[in-house]
């Protein structure tokens, strides 16, 4: 599977049961990225996305247990680490900018021997930079 987050600066990704940010052009960004997959996610986040792409996303509670390879899964507020021996690649779109957190991203990508394959740079509606970066194993 393939994960998809949105950080801060200290890989925070919620504060008080909520997502930190949220951003229309991101959101555009994730569908064209996943464009012709599964894109899987939990209710929570499917709130964020329009119902007219109800074809491409699969919600689910349980989505990181019924994604496959190659599947997509956006993690706003869940821990991956039991899942990480499924996980093939991981999109972060950081905010560039520090929230409040209570709840981070919870994969060391220096210490678990992730490599960054790609970054690129681009304005978000909300977000005046937003970061996208690409691991690999």
């Amino acid at each position: 599977m393939i994960i998809i987050a949105c950080v801060d600066d200290d890989m925070g990704m919620m504060f008080n049961h909520r997502r930190q940010s949220q951003d229309r052009i991101l959101r555009e960004r994730i569908l064209e990225v996943t464009k012709g997959s599964k894109l899987w996610m939990n209710h929570y986040s499917a709130k964020q996305f329009s119902e007219n792409c109800a074809s491409q996303i699969n919600v689910d509670e349980n989505y990181l247990s019924e994604a496959g390879t190659g599947e997509y899964c956006f993690v706003e507020d869940c821990d991956i680490s039991p899942y990480l021996q499924w996980v093939e690649k991981i999109i972060l779109y950081r905010w560039n900018r520090r929230y409040p957190s209570d709840q981070t991203f919870s994969v060391d990508l220096v210490t678990n021997a992730w490599k960054l394959v790609h970054t690129e740079d681009f304005t978000g509606s909300s977000h005046e930079k937003i970061t996208e970066e690409i691991y690999t194993r």
